[in-house]
């Protein structure tokens, strides 16, 4: 006799509506923290908007280079348009440096390393404010 395989049934939560949701991640990465002060995390936004801007604001004192998109072998595609897409989360900070003409060429130097690296950094330190921001907006997290 042949046994019957069992078949199981999974259900899935329903999606979220991106309305409840997309406010606050696209102005969390406009203006970092801002998605949290619109869902009222006051104390939270306020720490990742300063922690994003000194990174950001050291970055550029140390005259860090920003990344621009350039594509080759497989190596240098993962780091350039990851470095630039890193640098252009950070918001408004990365736009205004930008539109503001910051322009500073790739140098030899420690310093100058470190200062790209603070940029970079603070980019995805602003994705990880945004991943909260929507864990927040959909009840996943308090």
């Amino acid at each position: 006799m042949k046994a019957m395989a069992e078949t199981q049934i999974t259900t899935s939560a329903p999606a979220v509506p991106a309305g409840k949701w997309l406010p606050a991640v696209a102005l969390g990465w406009l203006v970092p923290g801002a998605g949290h002060f619109l869902l009222r995390r006051t104390g939270r936004g306020a720490i990742i908007f300063a922690s994003v801007a000194l990174m950001f604001l050291l970055g550029l004192l140390m005259r860090g280079a920003m990344f621009q998109p350039q594509t080759g072998d497989l190596l240098t595609t993962i780091i350039y348009v990851g470095g630039f897409l890193s640098d252009l989360a950070s918001g408004i900070f990365y736009l205004a440096s930008v539109w503001l003409g910051y322009s500073q060429p790739d140098v030899a130097g420690h310093v100058h390393d470190y200062g790209t690296k603070f940029l970079v950094a603070a980019g995805l330190l602003n994705i990880l404010a945004m991943v909260d921001a929507y864990d927040i907006a959909v009840g996943k997290k308090d």
